[in-house]
């Protein structure tokens, strides 16, 4: 399961732009363990004690917290190349449940590691501290996802980034494997499963999407940006078609 971080297929996602040699060496010295995690297992649990952050070398994580009555809420998908974990640094305790979506195979790494200024590992300190920043931005979009889109403007958006994280790991930006279920997308999106079958359903027929179960291909990737675009400025459509 030894796998040097500068031969990694994506490395460059979860490392600085431009990273030398040595400091892929020294990244490399930062990793504690890989773990490989079955599809279904879970990496850590909402309130388990914070050690390390995860690096996912390759496969998919969903990441959820539990309502009083017991539903699961999905908070965030994570692919190869991402970084999660970030959640348990504030409280030393994990604030969501880690879950394997497929077979996955993660870089773990204390925190204690990163933050040892003995190593001259300033560069990636500061690399790690923009992948905190991007992930408070990501927890904003999503609340202005939720807050000022209809329910298929969510979709669409939803669908458009996916479509971009998979181009930067040297995928077709057009044809997508969902890893997710229908009912997972709805609880990310806070939309009832039906309504997320039926906007798939319309988008086919509207010419936008091709979709053969969890295989998605985008046959109108502009449509599909001018709907995201085009009423994400009234956030009183934000409600409607629920």
């Amino acid at each position: 399961m030894k796998s040097a971080c500068a031969n990694c297929n994506v490395h460059e996602l979860c490392t600085p732009v431009g990273a030398t040699e040595d400091l892929l060496k020294r990244l490399e010295a930062l990793v504690y363990v890989r773990k490989r995690i079955k599809a279904g297992a879970t990496l850590y649990h909402n309130g388990s004690e914070f050690h390390a952050l995860y690096a996912i070398k390759s496969g998919f994580i969903k990441t959820e917290t539990l309502h009083e009555d017991g539903r699961a809420q999905i908070t965030g998908f994570y692919m190869a190349g991402e970084i999660l974990g970030f959640d348990g640094i504030a409280s030393e305790a994990h604030l969501c449940t880690a879950v394997a979506l497929e077979d996955t195979e993660v870089c773990v790494i204390p925190l204690d590691r990163i933050e040892n200024n003995d190593n001259g590992l300033n560069e990636l300190q500061h690399h790690f501290y923009k992948l905190m920043s991007k992930e408070i931005v990501r927890d904003h979009t999503i609340m202005m996802l939720l807050g000022s889109m209809h329910s298929e403007e969510r979709v669409a958006a939803f669908i458009l980034n996916l479509s971009h994280r998979s181009q930067l790991r040297g995928y077709a930006a057009d044809h997508l494997i969902l890893r997710m279920k229908r009912e997972e997308i709805g609880s990310y999106l806070g939309m009832k499963v039906e309504t997320v079958s039926r906007i798939f359903t319309h988008f086919q027929e509207q010419g936008l999407l091709e979709v053969h179960q969890k295989d998605v291909r985008i046959l109108d990737m502009s449509g599909l940006k001018k709907l995201v675009n085009q009423n994400s400025s009234k956030p009183d459509n934000a409600s409607k078609h629920q």
